[in-house]
């Protein structure tokens, strides 16, 4: 009985690592979209950069939009968190977005250091369980 309480014990402790293996998964895909949002802002920040006024859609709302003439491009208005936005200059804003694209990075590779390390365990504990699951069953068997 004792190899069936210690089979219990690692299939939990399994289940406990894949379960936090599947949590830091949507974090690094959060993360990862937040990257792409940064990386696009950045994009058109960097093409409008020589416009002194230009066209584009806006959306109004059920998947519709209408056309609008942005006029000033030498600013932005930036949210920074906690539904608070300021007025930034461009340039400004390009800062803002370095920062927080080096602040994303860095806490995507820990999260993905993480997930190697769970996943690590996992390819280690799995055929440990395995094997202990095979006597078990031998032992049940007889």
């Amino acid at each position: 009985m004792e190899d069936q309480q210690k089979l219990d014990e690692m299939v939990n402790e399994l289940n406990l690592y894949k379960n936090q293996a599947e949590v830091l998964q949507q974090q690094v895909e959060a993360i990862q979209a937040s990257l792409a949002e940064v990386e696009t802002l950045e994009s058109t920040l960097e093409d409008i950069k020589e416009e002194n006024s230009l066209e584009a859609l806006v959306p109004v709302g059920a998947g519709s939009f209408m056309n609008a003439e942005i006029k000033n491009t030498d600013e932005i208005i930036m949210s920074i968190g906690a539904g608070v936005a300021i007025k930034k200059s461009v340039e400004d804003a390009k800062e803002t977005l370095s920062s927080q694209k080096e602040e994303l990075n860095d806490s995507l590779d820990k999260m993905l250091n993480n997930l190697q390390k769970i996943s690590q365990i996992v390819a280690q504990l799995s055929p440990q369980a395995e094997e202990l699951m095979r006597k078990v069953q031998g032992n049940n068997a007889q």
